[in-house]
């Protein structure tokens, strides 16, 4: 399970560090770049939701996940055939559905785990999430320069298949499925009313500004801030690399009584006012060091955030429902992941980089404001 979920995030992200600068490189405008950014997160937003029900009604994980693999792979696929920005908004479109199947891959692995325990395996889970990515980002690193866009879409093609297939060994059943077995199939209306958990709904929006902010910045705009700033393609991925590796170290401490001992009153709002900070001084800074010491700052957030973020956002769930609340989660920060990048993009365009940047870090002082508010609650 875990070389599939590696594989796949793998197949989702080598061409990302790098997708900006390509796409820009061929006139493509900031406006459009944003709309493409965006694209990934508006399949995700649409196809989140149904999934996660479909998949809670037919306990069937192993089969949304080999869809997830499959999809990942087509993406690049197309990227590979259409390599302009008409190929890419439609490829981003494959990916986020590609992601949607992600409900699938976190509800297998977490029934590896008790309850007392889901805190553990989420975020165990998020480093294997996360390495996928380092090395995706490695890839790009490695490649670019030489071999160009058209080579890294092939790995991920590959890397795609491979997971396909690895996913047809999964178990088809899964911890407890005898038990749920036993019990009535649940009624989708039913399933739905988990989505008006207030819990849910807020961790949900939190999520949201958290990937919206993600995408518009370490995955998109950030590198056009350096390579403006006389980065190479090979500096832009070694940056790219150290965020992720930094995540990955980020997502073990989120197991650990570092931070399970606070708890999330105390690192959720920390994280989004570090990540309001970052915001702030990528579009201030001028030496190319310095953007590698940044990246450290939006690890924080992949890492130790969203493990917190997901695992309390499922507090209270019935396991029979988690899959419908995962796609209520998932399907609602899939809307931040295509609203910011958008709303980054245009703010570029008609005033500057540095403005739509400091948009950013005050949607994310508003999340840490909302955290602590809630947490006293």
């Amino acid at each position: 399970m875990s070389a599939i979920v590696i594989l796949f995030w793998f197949a989702q992200y080598v061409y990302v560090p790098c997708q900006t600068p390509f796409l820009t490189a061929q006139a493509v405008t900031s406006s459009m770049i944003g709309i493409i950014v965006g694209a990934y997160g508006v399949s995700q937003m649409l196809a989140r939701l149904p999934v996660g029900v479909m998949a809670d009604v037919a306990n069937k994980h192993k089969w949304f996940i080999l869809c997830g693999a499959v999809s990942s792979g087509a993406a690049s696929l197309i990227r590979i055939l259409f390599p302009g920005g008409g190929g890419f908004l439609v490829a981003n479109l494959f990916s986020g559905l590609a992601s949607a199947m992600w409900i699938s891959f976190m509800a297998m692995y977490r029934s590896f785990y008790d309850r007392e325990h889901q805190q553990v395996g989420t975020s165990r889970i998020v480093m294997y999430n996360n390495i996928g990515m380092m090395l995706g980002f490695v890839g790009s690193t490695l490649f670019y320069d030489q071999f160009g866009m058209g080579f890294l879409c092939v790995l991920s093609c590959l890397a795609g298949g491979i997971a396909a297939v690895l996913a047809l060994f999964l178990p088809t059943e899964l911890p407890g499925d005898a038990q749920r077995l036993q019990q009535p199939r649940p009624k989708i209306a039913e399933l739905l009313s988990v989505c008006k958990g207030r819990r849910l709904i807020v961790f949900a929006l939190l999520m949201l500004v958290q990937q919206g902010i993600q995408m518009a910045t370490v995955m998109s705009f950030t590198t056009q801030v350096m390579k403006d700033n006389g980065g190479s393609a090979t500096f832009i991925g070694m940056a790219s690399v150290i965020y992720m590796l930094s995540s990955v170290v980020m997502s073990v401490i989120a197991g650990t009584k570092i931070c399970t001992g606070p708890g999330w009153k105390l690192w959720v709002p920390l994280t989004f006012l570090l990540v309001a900070g970052y915001c702030l001084l990528v579009p201030l800074t001028h030496t190319l060091w310095i953007f590698v010491l940044l990246q450290i700052i939006p690890s924080i957030s992949t890492g130790i955030l969203v493990s917190f973020l997901i695992a309390e956002s499922m507090v209270g769930v019935p396991a029979e429902k988690n899959s419908t609340a995962l796609g209520f989660f998932q399907a609602t920060y899939g809307l931040g992941m295509t609203a910011l990048p958008v709303v980054m993009g245009a703010v570029v365009d008609a005033s500057s980089m540095f403005m739509g940047f400091a948009v950013l870090a005050l949607t994310a002082v508003l999340a840490a404001i909302g955290a602590v508010w809630y947490g006293r609650r």
